[in-house]
């Protein structure tokens, strides 16, 4: 081939490179559009908000049963809260999913703490003209539904903590979790920066999210199935950013919990890398009326890994309380 030849060649394929390049980005931009408009549209219109003295509380309620409310994760709202109803609850229980302060369209406001969602919680039970409720939280749901438990002990029958972290530790391991927690903070400021990384790095962000490779590896296609929603219906992220920092700097009940007096299982797996094992030990031996119902492997999505058993147990919770 002449050099002349050669040259042509060259620029023929970066031409062609740049041309694929562009219809990649192009078709990229397009999907993250159609995917936007389809997570607003899934949030829009779907739930309610009535004013408190804590602020707006959004909100939706279904199914017929003993009540529960039911208390999303950090990323979440009350959409995560419906997705952990039909995981778990079904429509056996009369089901209230809050969206906590920041997320959606509850309010934040600068100096709010876990003991102020925990009281408007109660505002809005009392909105709602039920007395008593069993409690149902996932992740850093933990700490308000534990102070709910602990100031209101007249109106929760049960408690259920999955993948909860409610104290601050000093361990070795916890500056790390902290560091993905502040990570994960950030990711959640922006839509397009969360959607390019459930596209592109999904297996680093379920590793972010406190799921090592051999979790993700031995996940069954049902159980991906789960993972899946969980991490796709945080979009939109940004209406929840708000939300998400609250969670990663309020200050938690620690010590505190030993005021629950409602009987009380823990789920938590031991390979949890963002809410640490022995955060769900603390709690277990500290508060009173607690079992402690322990996973060798899930990492922080051990409620798709486990779902049966967190099912059943959960289930039968809430019906007939065990004793520890």
């Amino acid at each position: 081939m002449t050099a002349g030849r050669a040259r042509w060649v060259a620029i023929g394929v970066t031409a062609a490179t740049v041309a694929v390049a562009a219809v990649t980005a192009a078709e990229a931009i397009a999907a993250y559009r159609l995917d936007m408009e389809r997570a607003y549209g899934r949030i829009r219109g779907r739930s309610t908000v009535v004013p408190s003295p804590y602020g707006d509380i959004e909100y939706t309620e279904g199914g017929s049963g003993p009540p529960v409310l039911v208390i999303h994760g950090s990323g979440g709202g009350y959409d995560q809260g419906e997705l952990l109803v039909h995981a778990v609850l079904g429509d056996q229980f009369h089901w209230i999913t809050p969206s906590r302060f920041g997320y959606l369209r509850s309010t934040f406001r600068e100096g709010a703490t876990f003991d102020d969602q925990a009281h408007a919680y109660a505002s809005l039970l009392d909105h709602l003209g039920v007395e008593k409720v069993a409690v149902v939280a996932l992740s850093h749901g933990g700490p308000s539904a534990v102070l709910f438990a602990a100031l209101h002990p007249e109106r929760v029958s049960s408690l259920t903590l999955i993948s909860c972290g409610v104290a601050a530790s000093d361990a070795p391991d916890q500056e790390q979790a902290s560091r993905q927690g502040d990570l994960l903070a950030t990711v959640f400021r922006h839509d397009p920066l969360y959607w390019a990384i459930t596209q592109l790095f999904r297996k680093r962000l379920m590793a972010l999210m406190g799921a090592g490779d051999a979790v993700i590896a031995g996940l069954t296609p049902e159980q991906r199935e789960l993972v899946d929603q969980v991490i796709d219906r945080m979009n939109p992220v940004s209406p929840r950013s708000a939300g998400a920092a609250f969670d990663n700097q309020a200050a938690l009940p620690n010590e505190r919990i030993a005021a629950v007096r409602a009987p009380t299982v823990i789920f938590h797996a031991k390979d949890d890398t963002l809410q640490l094992y022995h955060n769900a030990e603390f709690a277990a031996s500290t508060l009173p009326d607690a079992r402690l119902v322990g996973f060798e492997r899930g990492g922080h999505l051990v409620l798709g890994v486990e779902l049966a058993t967190i099912r059943e147990v959960t289930q039968e919770h809430i019906l007939r309380p065990a004793p520890p």
